[in-house]
């Protein structure tokens, strides 16, 4: 497997380059491989939890098949006039390399349904001979239908029968990962991180990161985890900081919404001043109401977090 020892976060450094390399069930390794193999690559629609390995297979596909490719981030820069002025100066050129241009949209669910989402079909259509299309996105029922039509659609869940196997080469990168960086570790700590965190490989490696400038992964960290991150929602609650805010609820929403709401309540008296603790109790009560019902519980979590942002007054 290829490094890049130049890069200072280990989710780069140690991002695969080729398919083969990439944890992943056998009938997407096999997709994949038959892209690589046929020289074709269609428009596709990645879509699965985050951190499962959507971008890193959209990168290495282009790099594997010798194809340029622009990067976009649509939580990022999805405004519509950015996106346009992006993609087309990018994809009305034509490559110096064989083959089209591949534009990697990530995070496309982020995209306005009403105005982006629409034009960007525009666009696919507009620069269909020389360019080729990667949207990812965690939720493909925020994507408008035109662009499903227009795209061949990857699922990126892993099926029951496979997670324990890919859990265990989960593990084994994991320990090579740290035996490279000349990190003492302990086998029971990493199976506890594992069972928290598979299949999102980013995010683990961003928490062994963080928690390896001791030299040292043991239990320690264990009851540290889950504390830190509630600290991280707190103070981008306090700051009104939106985008760090959803961040936090993206990457925790694998938890038990309930789990979430519970611990907010739990430690509400650390963070939030007397006075609008029965606020607060009001507003968690409404969206773990709400939360039993709803089809999308990350915007359930987002619109409750928002309203804590706006109406509760923080220590």
């Amino acid at each position: 497997m290829e490094f890049k020892n130049d890069e200072y976060l280990w989710v780069e450094k140690y991002r695969p380059q080729k398919i083969e390399d990439i944890v992943l069930p056998p009938e997407l390794h096999e997709t994949f491989t038959n892209i690589v193999s046929n020289q074709e690559l269609p428009n596709l629609l990645f879509t699965g939890t985050a951190g499962v390995g959507k971008t890193t297979v959209a990168r290495a596909l282009c790099r594997e098949l010798g194809l340029d490719y622009l990067m976009i981030n649509g939580s990022e820069e999805g405004n519509i006039d950015t996106l346009r002025n992006k993609i087309k100066q990018f994809a009305s050129t034509v490559s110096l390399q064989a083959g089209p241009k591949v534009v990697i949209l990530d995070e496309a669910d982020y995209l306005n349904p009403q105005s982006t989402q629409p034009a960007l079909r525009g666009f696919i259509e507009e620069f269909s001979n020389n360019c080729r299309f990667i949207m990812t996105c965690n939720f493909k029922n925020r994507i408008i239908e035109p662009l499903h039509s227009r795209c061949s659609i990857v699922d990126f869940t892993i099926p029951k029968a496979d997670r324990d196997r890919l859990a265990s080469v989960f593990m084994a990168r994991i320990m090579e990962i740290l035996d490279r960086e000349n990190v003492k570790y302990e086998t029971e700590v990493l199976v506890e991180l594992i069972i928290k965190y598979f299949p999102d490989f980013r995010r683990m490696l961003n928490e062994l990161q963080r928690y390896s400038v001791s030299g040292t992964i043991d239990s320690g960290i264990l009851v540290n985890l889950s504390e830190v991150s509630l600290n991280g929602l707190m103070t981008a609650l306090k700051g009104k900081d939106f985008k760090t805010m959803r961040q936090w609820v993206t990457d925790n929403i694998d938890v038990e919404p309930a789990a979430l709401f519970r611990k907010i309540y739990d430690n509400m008296y650390d963070y939030v001043e007397p006075t609008s603790i029965p606020q607060l109790v009001l507003i968690l009560a409404d969206y773990q109401y709400k939360n039993s019902f709803v089809a999308d519980h990350e915007l359930n979590m987002v619109a409750c977090c928002t309203e804590i942002m706006a109406g509760v007054k923080f220590k």
